[in-house]
Protein backbone atom coordinates (compact mmCIF):
# COMPACT_ATOMS: atom_id res chain seq x y z
CA UNK A 1 0.00 0.00 0.00
CA UNK A 2 1.73 3.45 -0.86
CA UNK A 3 0.76 6.21 1.53
CA UNK A 4 0.06 9.79 0.58
CA UNK A 5 2.15 10.70 3.37
CA UNK A 6 5.44 12.65 2.76
CA UNK A 7 8.35 10.77 3.68
CA UNK A 8 11.89 12.41 4.91
CA UNK A 9 15.30 11.32 6.07
CA UNK A 10 17.67 13.71 8.30
CA UNK A 11 19.77 13.55 11.47
CA UNK A 12 18.81 14.04 15.18
CA UNK A 13 19.81 17.35 15.96
CA UNK A 14 18.54 17.45 19.63
CA UNK A 15 16.14 14.80 22.13
CA UNK A 16 15.93 16.81 25.36
CA UNK A 17 12.33 17.48 25.34
CA UNK A 18 9.91 15.00 26.39
CA UNK A 19 8.80 12.90 23.51
CA UNK A 20 10.13 14.87 20.67
CA UNK A 21 13.14 15.30 18.66
CA UNK A 22 14.48 18.00 16.28
CA UNK A 23 15.38 16.45 13.11
CA UNK A 24 17.66 18.81 10.57
CA UNK A 25 16.82 17.53 7.02
CA UNK A 26 19.31 18.15 4.27
CA UNK A 27 18.57 18.72 0.65
CA UNK A 28 20.55 19.71 -2.20
CA UNK A 29 19.74 22.47 -4.84
CA UNK A 30 20.75 24.04 -7.57
CA UNK A 31 21.70 27.72 -7.66
CA UNK A 32 19.07 30.15 -9.42
CA UNK A 33 21.58 32.11 -11.45
CA UNK A 34 25.25 30.42 -11.02
CA UNK A 35 23.79 26.12 -11.09
CA UNK A 36 26.16 25.11 -8.70
CA UNK A 37 24.64 22.93 -5.97
CA UNK A 38 23.88 24.31 -2.27
CA UNK A 39 22.83 22.31 0.78
CA UNK A 40 19.56 23.89 2.19
CA UNK A 41 18.64 22.54 5.86
CA UNK A 42 15.50 22.53 7.67
CA UNK A 43 14.47 21.37 11.28
CA UNK A 44 11.47 19.64 11.66
CA UNK A 45 10.08 19.00 15.27
CA UNK A 46 9.10 15.25 15.43
CA UNK A 47 6.63 13.08 17.80
CA UNK A 48 9.05 10.75 19.68
CA UNK A 49 6.31 8.46 22.00
CA UNK A 50 8.94 6.41 23.41
CA UNK A 51 11.87 8.77 23.90
CA UNK A 52 14.36 6.16 21.72
CA UNK A 53 15.91 8.81 19.17
CA UNK A 54 19.56 10.16 20.79
CA UNK A 55 21.51 13.17 18.97
CA UNK A 56 23.12 12.20 16.36
CA UNK A 57 20.76 9.49 15.01
CA UNK A 58 20.00 9.03 11.36
CA UNK A 59 15.94 8.70 11.72
CA UNK A 60 12.74 8.41 8.90
CA UNK A 61 10.45 10.53 9.41
CA UNK A 62 7.08 10.78 8.20
CA UNK A 63 4.04 13.76 7.90
CA UNK A 64 0.64 13.45 10.38
CA UNK A 65 -1.87 15.35 11.93
CA UNK A 66 -0.47 18.22 13.90
CA UNK A 67 -0.09 16.83 17.91
CA UNK A 68 1.29 20.52 18.78
CA UNK A 69 1.33 24.22 17.59
CA UNK A 70 5.66 23.20 16.19
CA UNK A 71 5.17 18.90 16.23
CA UNK A 72 3.21 17.56 12.48
CA UNK A 73 5.81 15.01 11.69
CA UNK A 74 6.02 11.36 13.39
CA UNK A 75 9.20 9.72 14.08
CA UNK A 76 8.20 6.52 11.81
CA UNK A 77 11.93 4.48 12.68
CA UNK A 78 15.79 5.05 13.24
CA UNK A 79 17.89 4.07 10.06
CA UNK A 80 21.39 4.08 11.95
CA UNK A 81 22.03 4.95 15.71
CA UNK A 82 25.13 6.99 16.56
CA UNK A 83 27.69 5.01 18.22
CA UNK A 84 30.05 8.09 18.43
CA UNK A 85 28.33 10.04 21.00
CA UNK A 86 27.59 7.35 23.85
CA UNK A 87 31.65 6.79 23.55
CA UNK A 88 31.58 11.01 23.85
CA UNK A 89 29.52 10.54 27.09
CA UNK A 90 31.30 7.39 28.64
CA UNK A 91 34.12 9.82 28.43
CA UNK A 92 32.85 12.92 29.27
CA UNK A 93 31.67 10.70 32.83
CA UNK A 94 34.98 8.72 33.80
Amino acid sequence: MISSRKQLKGVVVSSKMDKTAVVEVSRKVPHPIYKKYIIKTKKYYTHDPENSSNMGDMVSIVESRPRSKMKKWFLKEILKKNENIKKWFNRKLD
